[in-house]
């Protein structure tokens, strides 16, 4: 009786139990950004996505889970060759999102794996169209063509081709020492050029500067010669307005009581200062006829300086 007993309450227990894991097995809890494919006697019946839900046990099963977050796939090296027949390794990165979890639990086996062999054919027929210096400089464009060529592939699969982005570009040795070559043939052109543009620009500000100098020296001259054409004129003007006041003043003066006399007197010792310097002075002497007649020679002089006689003695006929 006991032994019954312990049984009877054993198998209890145990069916407790296993009503209690069936029941914990239909209580589904769905994280955040992501979604449930339930399958119900192995068909689809529908998604569950972030919150509680409970199924029927032993009827619906979640037959795959899928995260609606989005991810990044690593698409392996691969060697495309250019439209130039120079065989490149290339590598990228894939970025996509499950758009519709039903599509890409039943569109594809593995949409990961289809994905990225859809990117690397893509990616082949896209480096195949350019030539090799072309695919450095137009990473945009090859990675659009990649992306437009895969949205269009994964969309029966409920996946999205967010990006695409080529990580890295390897040429064979060989190509990269010649394009080493080819870029520093390029920096010494542009050296080169570079250097004779300075020296043209420099030759050129050396012109400029020599025009500027020459200018600026004529310009000088000029000035100058300016300067003292109006220094002489001023001076010829001073000497003739001084030869002018001297004569006016002259011409008062013997005007004057005595002012005959005195040029008279005045007359005699310059004749007589002058002829006795010029016979001190000079080598050969020439001697007037009358050099003792010195009052002769003043009274001559004397007949000028007075208004109204000539050389002659005889007075100026005025005009009528």
């Amino acid at each position: 009786m006991e032994f019954e007993f312990l049984l009877s309450w054993g198998i209890v227990i145990v069916l407790v139990l296993l009503v209690l894991a069936t029941l914990m097995r239909s209580l589904v809890i769905v994280p955040n950004r992501s979604a449930y494919v339930v399958e119900r006697l192995g068909k689809f019946r529908g998604v569950l996505h972030a919150g509680f839900h409970v199924l029927i046990p032993f009827f619906d099963r979640v037959a795959y889970k899928r995260s609606l977050k989005e991810q990044v796939l690593d698409v392996p090296k691969q060697t495309c060759i250019t439209r130039d027949n120079v065989s490149v390794d290339i590598d990228g990165v894939l970025y996509l999102q499950i758009i519709t979890p039903e599509k890409s639990a039943y569109g594809i086996s593995d949409y990961e794996w289809g994905a990225i062999q859809l990117a690397q054919t893509a990616l082949r027929s896209a480096i195949g169209k350019l030539e090799l210096d072309r695919t450095f400089e137009e990473r945009t464009r090859i990675n659009q063509e990649v992306v437009e060529a895969l949205d269009s592939a994964t969309s029966p699969w409920g996946v999205k081709v967010l990006r695409y982005e080529i990580r890295d570009i390897t040429p064979p040795n060989s190509v990269m020492q010649a394009m080493e070559k080819q870029m520093r043939a390029e920096r010494e052109k542009r050296a080169a050029i570079a250097q004779s543009e300075g020296e043209k620009q420099s030759q050129i500000n050396l012109a400029e500067g020599a025009k500027a100098a020459a200018i600026a020296e004529s310009e000088g001259r000029k000035q100058a010669m300016i300067n003292m054409a109006e220094g002489e004129a001023a001076q010829i003007r001073a000497v003739a307005q001084a030869t002018a006041e001297g004569l006016d003043l002259l011409a008062r003066q013997l005007g004057s009581d005595g002012g005959i006399a005195a040029a008279q007197l005045r007359l005699a010792e310059a004749y007589v200062e002058k002829f006795g310097a010029l016979a001190k002075n000079g080598t050969t002497t020439i001697i007037p006829a009358n050099v003792g007649d010195v009052a002769g020679m003043v009274a001559t002089m004397t007949r000028i300086l007075r208004p109204g006689e000539g050389l002659s003695g005889s007075p100026r006929q005025e005009k009528q």
